[in-house]
């Protein structure tokens, strides 16, 4: 059962239920009597602030800024770039602007009688969840899918005798929002308007063999042996419209299309390796994992689940991932359930690339795709600087403003996201993209940072003010992060992205002085600076730091998931930051799903398998549900608690990717970081730069085989065991090697 999670015991709360997504639509099935449907849209977000602008800001507010810092007034530097840059909402007790993502409502089917639970589970090949209960001495069977040709959530109840029961839709006490229900004979209706934002409409439609009692906000099904419900989300941003109503439906046609679309995207890509495969359901196997327990097939099954819920908030969505993939039951979730630009939504689409999910990719590209008019406004309207701005955190109106005050002021959103944009253009070869869509956006990036770096008299280009999100060194105050001068992070990305910008140029053969100029700009960075510890250094100066065990790593991410520091390029930044990161750790880092995700991604670039391995398993053990999901450790309602985090999900599927082939240095580096206990296996579908597609297989854990499909580039190099293997050939064509 490597590609199922099952129960013997119902899901008490909506964080241990099972996911079913889309992309466009997402539920969570859970529930102990009642069969509970938690319905969610992708923009479903509150719309309240939907056009905002950005305040005005002072045209010499950034030459006070920059004088500041050059005079070591930190404290100074962080409060007034917080009071112009850093938006109102945040640590100054002004609610923030960015709307948050809602839950849509719950569709409910409660059986009349005794009832007893038997199983539940939810199969990853072919996204479809299932239940089994007895009622009345019947066995009742609950099926779930959100059909993946982009169509409905479809449910359906069947038994093996006859069964009554309430069906119902509801949503959860809003003050802020006007609802209405209307229950006919085939259909429930449910319309809710958000006070000041936006209005959306939920049709269910339903079909049973049972009799129909219709009452004023359920409808009451007796005797029946089939139920199916086909439920719709209508978002309207732009007043109240009628919703189409669903089409009749052949259920097993639309169930076998769905399990056969989304099981042809789930094997486009596979990761098998011979473990001991347990029995046991799944919340039992979690349990003994954090009694100690080995279970090694588990942290496979977690890669899965982690792919699993990549497509499903992704394949026929508009929008990507959000802190929640698209899964969300509460009206006030922290951070809004909303975009965070400076780790967290890139983590959830590292492994889309090479896990060949262009379409997922391209998800996430889309959303930044809207920010750049308003993004363009704000560089001009905050920094007086050509380009685009993007700010850390966000929702889904292509809205740049800074909404955090005492984290926002930070650059490098933007030049981040640049690295996606390009990667897209690498693994496919697209050049209509890398015209169209990719330079235009990498040129944008350049020509912010064309305007906002500073020369100093020995002719570095600072960066200032600067911040490593989310640090703070002692001297700043109360503020959760500090602003210096060319923080380690933005220096590494201004590399990146300006290296992106000039390559893209070439391929494109344009705009060549304007490369050649962005190469020089490069040149003259500060530099990678290693501290006196031997450490890399995290901000401009050896400060000391407020929380030595922070949860971001941001000052590695040029080991990953950038390579500006490898084993092989900048090895003296490379064997520091192993130490920065060792130390980061020691000190109480990883203290949350994402960061110990990251942690066990970086530890695959330094070629560490142990420590990988070691992370991902007490990621499982501290913060993941039953259900696999992961979690982020954060006080509700003054008292200690979790929430569903998806980011770490997705961040360590990433990292057990990288345990087994990671593309750095121009080259695919293979079994680079392989824990010894995964003696025996195979990778399927791998995607690389180049547009390859890489097949591998390895014995007593040696490297065995490798076939290469050729991409659009007619050469890859392969790493292994300290070796090099160039194979060259036309698009299409399949090269080999045996070892």
């Amino acid at each position: 059962m490597q590609d199922t999670i099952w129960y013997q015991s119902p899901a008490e709360v909506w964080m241990d239920g099972l996911p079913i997504g889309n992309g466009r639509l997402a539920a969570m099935v859970w529930g102990e009597q009642t069969d509970i449907v938690t319905m969610n849209h992708e923009y479903l977000w509150r719309g309240e602030h939907r056009n905002r602008e950005n305040f005005p800001v002072a045209p010499e507010a950034l030459s006070q800024i920059r004088s500041l810092i050059e005079n070591g007034d930190y404290f100074r530097a962080t409060a007034l770039a917080n009071v112009w840059l850093g938006g109102r909402g945040g640590i100054g007790g002004v609610p923030r602007r960015i709307d948050g993502y809602q839950p849509g409502g719950e569709l409910c089917f409660a059986p009349q009688g005794t009832c007893g639970f038997v199983k539940r589970e939810l199969n990853l090949l072919n996204g479809v969840c299932r239940s089994e209960r007895t009622v009345n001495g019947a066995t009742l069977c609950m099926t779930a899918f959100a059909d993946a040709a982009g169509g409905a959530v479809v449910c359906r109840w069947e038994s093996n005798a006859p069964v009554s029961g309430r069906l119902l839709y509801r949503r959860v006490p809003d003050e802020h929002a006007t609802e209405h229900v209307t229950c006919r004979q085939d259909t429930i209706r449910y319309d809710c308007s958000f006070h000041g934002g936006i209005s959306f409409s939920v049709l269910v439609s339903y079909q049973t063999d049972g009799a129909v009692s219709v009452e004023d906000n359920s409808v009451l099904i007796c005797n029946a042996t089939k139920l199916t419900t086909q439920t719709d989300i209508f978002v309207w941003l732009d007043g109240q419209k009628e919703p189409t109503a669903i089409e009749q439906f052949c259920y097993d046609t639309v169930l076998g299309e769905h399990c056969r679309i989304f099981r042809r995207e789930m094997e486009r890509f596979s990761l098998s390796v011979d473990l001991l495969e347990s029995d046991e359901p799944t919340d039992k196997r979690v349990e003994a994992l954090r009694r100690g327990e080995v279970d090694d097939a588990l942290v496979l099954l977690f890669f899965r689940y982690g792919r699993y819920l990549l497509l499903s908030s992704s394949l026929c969505g508009a929008l990507p991932a959000n802190l929640q993939g698209k899964w969300n039951d509460a009206i006030n979730t922290p951070w809004g359930a909303d975009y965070h630009l400076n780790i967290n939504l890139q983590m959830n689409y590292w492994i889309a690339e090479p896990t060949n999910c262009p379409t997922c990719a391209d998800s996430l590209l889309k959303l930044i795709d809207s920010f750049i008019p308003h993004g363009k406004q704000a560089a001009k309207e905050l920094y007086g600087c050509r380009g685009i701005w993007l700010p850390h955190a966000t929702d889904v109106w292509g809205r740049a403003t800074p909404e955090s005050f005492g984290w926002a002021v930070w650059i490098g959103a933007a030049p981040w996201l640049a690295q996606h944009y390009y990667n897209h253009y690498l693994y496919t070869g697209d050049k209509k993209f890398l015209r169209e869509r990719c330079y235009p956006f990498l040129k944008e990036v350049a020509l912010f940072y064309e305007d906002y770096l500073v020369r100093d008299a020995d002719g570095v280009y600072q960066i200032m003010p600067s911040q490593s999100p989310e640090n703070a060194f002692e001297g700043v105050g109360m503020f959760p992060a500090a602003i210096c001068k060319s923080a380690a992070m933005d220096v590494q990305l201004a590399y990146m992205a300006l290296g992106y910008a000039a390559d893209a140029a070439d391929v494109l053969e344009t705009d060549a002085a304007e490369a050649a100029h962005w190469r020089d700009i490069r040149a003259h960075l500060p530099a990678f600076q290693i501290g006196s510890g031997g450490r890399l250094m995290e901000w401009n100066e050896a400060f000391t730091e407020r929380e030595p065990g922070h949860r971001h790593v941001s000052h590695l991410f040029g080991v990953y998931p950038g390579d500006l520091f490898t084993s092989e390029t900048r090895t003296a930044q490379y064997e520091a930051a192993k130490k920065s990161l060792d130390y980061r750790l020691a000190q109480g880092g990883g203290h949350t799903g994402w960061s110990r995700a990251w942690a066990a991604c970086l530890y695959a670039r330094f070629g560490d398998g142990e420590k990988l391995y070691e992370h991902i398993t007490e990621m499982m053990k501290e913060f993941a549900t039953v259900s696999l999901l992961d979690t982020h450790p954060i006080g509700i309602n003054g008292k200690p608690g979790f929430v569903f985090q998806i980011d770490g999900n997705l961040g360590a599927s990433a990292a057990v990717l990288e345990a087994v082939a990671q593309a750095r240095d121009g080259k695919l580096h293979l079994l680079y970081a392989l824990p010894r206990r995964w003696k025996n296996g195979s990778m399927q579908g791998l995607k690389t730069p180049g547009g390859h597609t890489v097949n591998l297989v390895w014995e007593n854990g040696r490297l065995k085989t490798v076939a290469v499909t050729m991409g659009y580039a007619n050469r890859i190099t392969l790493a292994y065991a300290e070796k090099e293997y160039i194979l060259t050939g036309e698009t299409g064509s399949v090269q080999t090697l045996t070892f």
